[in-house]
């Protein structure tokens, strides 16, 4: 099954479905990624602050896949905002890795009750990756609107994806239209609620209709709404299930009525952006 690519702004194309490992422990992480890979998955989405970089790092080594043919990502740990510190860490996700570039870095969180409420400078040493070659692209997670618009009108720098939390629960649609105001991708983060959509009358009605289980009903809306997924999951047969999804499609009408289960601010299950001020 072919998984469809999203071109970014910088021309850099990105498979629409991965595989994200949040909460996968580092001792399970290479066996995890490697089943991953088997089963077809080329996108793969780590972080600093997962802890598990080397997993994905020793993964990819043995998968004996060509590196063109990977998408990796990783994210910028809370702690490192500070640009020296963001230089450093860098470098050591790109050691931990195993890797001479990653293919998207993210600002993990803004912080902006944090270092003196400055992002913008962090945002700045990120570019510096790109212009160095070590990434192929930067961009951003968990950022609001105004967040978005402070980065690009004093650096001019547009992040290539800005990673959100995203589900039928919580459709974020706010920072969802800014992302693509300014020309950057939408990735969806819980795109399942943490299972918490998989019950939900609405949904299974429609996984009936098509034959499907809710888990791909879920995953099939993001998709035909053009955003980035990567669903986490340690069992095998889960990660096939996820990767079914491109061979069905929803209706409009069968894409609004999942869009109006929303709840709002209620419906998130993570922290708000504007006062998560977590440094591990």
């Amino acid at each position: 099954m072919t998984v469809p690519t999203i071109t970014l702004n910088n021309q850099t194309t990105i498979p629409q479905l991965g595989f994200g490992v949040f909460q996968v422990p580092p001792a399970k992480t290479a066996d995890t990624v490697t089943q991953a890979l088997e089963v077809g998955y080329r996108h793969i989405d780590t972080a600093q602050m997962y802890g598990n970089e080397e997993g994905v790092g020793a993964a990819v080594a043995a998968s004996g896949l060509p590196r063109e043919e990977l998408f990796i990502t990783s994210k910028l740990n809370n702690g490192f905002h500070r640009p020296d510190d963001a230089r450093r860490s860098f470098d050591e996700t790109l050691a931990k890795l195993g890797l001479d570039h990653v293919d998207l870095f993210l600002i993990h969180w803004p912080l902006p009750t944090l270092y003196d409420g400055d992002y913008v400078s962090t945002w700045r040493t990120l570019a510096e990756f790109v212009g160095d070659g070590r990434a192929r692209a930067v961009g951003v997670s968990n950022f609001q609107p105004a967040h978005l618009g402070r980065i690009v009108d004093e650096t001019g720098v547009v992040p290539a994806v800005n990673q959100v939390e995203v589900h039928p629960y919580f459709t974020n649609e706010a920072a969802r239209a800014a992302t693509h105001e300014i020309g950057s991708v939408v990735e969806a983060w819980s795109p399942i609620a943490q299972g918490a959509v998989l019950d939900d009358e609405v949904i299974t009605r429609i996984a009936e209709a098509h034959g499907k289980t809710t888990s791909q009903v879920t995953l099939r809306w993001h998709v035909e709404r053009g955003d980035i997924v990567f669903p986490k999951t340690m069992h095998a047969e889960r990660m096939r299930e996820n990767f079914e999804i491109f061979d069905f499609s929803l209706t409009d009408e069968e894409v609004a009525q999942i869009s109006g289960l929303d709840r709002g601010e209620p419906g998130r299950t993570g922290p708000n952006p504007d006062t998560f001020a977590y440094l591990p």
